[in-house]
């Protein structure tokens, strides 16, 4: 079985959003401030391009185990990818069509262009449900 690529670095946070679309540095810091405040967790760099908070353990029925950050976001240039779990449809579907003017990937990845186009309370208690969803699957 392959080794998880996405894994924790010690590659500087600040470093990589300075480096990154300049129109995302500003708004790459605010949601910094927004997931290290609801998560309690540092920023992380996990790769080479995803900023993570706290991590957790995952084991599949096919055997596949590694670890993941709990919430994450990347500043990718054509629009962020917010990283969250999304397993309870019935809570997060209701807050997913509140959040703004989004589009979602596949698992629980969802696609912005910048902050503006979010509501930052909902988008809070998306991350927020993330998180205990996590903790719930996986324990702490």
């Amino acid at each position: 079985m392959s080794e998880n690529k996405t894994k924790p670095t010690d590659l500087s946070v600040e470093d990589f959003i300075r480096n990154s679309d300049p129109k995302k540095v500003e708004d790459s810091f605010k949601l910094v401030h927004i997931m290290e405040k609801l998560s309690g967790e540092p920023a992380t760099m996990w790769g080479p391009s995803i900023i993570g908070f706290g991590k957790y353990h995952y084991k599949y029925e096919s055997g596949r185990e590694g670890e993941m950050c709990k919430i994450g976001f990347s500043p990718r240039k054509a629009a962020f990818s917010l990283y969250v779990l999304h397993c309870e449809p019935e809570i997060n579907d209701p807050l997913i069509s509140q959040l703004g003017k989004i589009k979602m990937g596949k698992g629980a990845c969802i696609y912005f262009k910048k902050l503006d186009d979010l509501n930052i309370d909902i988008l809070e208690k998306i991350i927020v449900n993330s998180l205990k969803e996590t903790e719930i699957k996986y324990g702490k």
